[in-house]
């Protein structure tokens, strides 16, 4: 199979043994090591810390995180010699078997929390529900994602939250 970002060739086979280690890095974080390999790409330094620190918990060997930033640089420095756009890039991408990146459309949430029941002996904490939307396809309609978590758990996922965002605005 073909493919623009290789010029109109087949991908070669080590670009085709590295897309598995590709697939296990989430997508938000395998977005922010791109904008790593692009600043790279752009005479910047990168940042292998911040690489190591967002490869961690998919539990990547230094070997698969050096492949997956070499692999990083040929799709992307390829993609711009070839003037692939970035809906044909995905396309490709996929095809190779790195997943559809969702979108998230809206979030919605409320907080439970029982001053008083018949029914318990103690009234626990918090309960903190979340109602995402999340856009599989570009024109889809959003599929509603409820959860629960504690209020522990909510504190957590807000720092995480707060740290993702600091971090990006380092990167870009």
């Amino acid at each position: 199979m073909r493919f623009r970002f290789c010029g109109d060739l087949d991908c070669p086979d080590w670009v085709l043994a590295e897309i598995s280690v590709l697939a296990r890095i989430s997508s938000v974080k395998l977005k922010l090591i791109c904008a790593q390999v692009l600043r790279e790409l752009l005479g910047e330094t990168i940042d292998y810390e911040k690489i190591l620190k967002l490869t961690s918990d998919a539990k990547l060997e230094s070997g698969d995180v050096k492949a997956a930033i070499a692999v990083l640089d040929f799709i992307l420095s390829n993609a711009a010699k070839h003037n692939v756009d970035g809906e044909s890039l995905s396309s490709e991408l996929q095809q190779l078997g790195l997943p559809k990146v969702s979108r998230l459309d809206g979030v919605s949430w409320r907080v439970d929390y029982a001053l008083s029941s018949s029914e318990l002996q103690e009234v626990g904490e918090p309960l903190v529900h979340l109602l995402l939307r999340v856009r599989h396809r570009e024109h889809g309609e959003p599929e509603a994602v409820p959860m629960a978590v504690s209020a522990e758990k909510f504190r957590v996922l807000l720092a995480e939250l707060k740290q993702a965002q600091a971090l990006m605005k380092t990167l870009l």
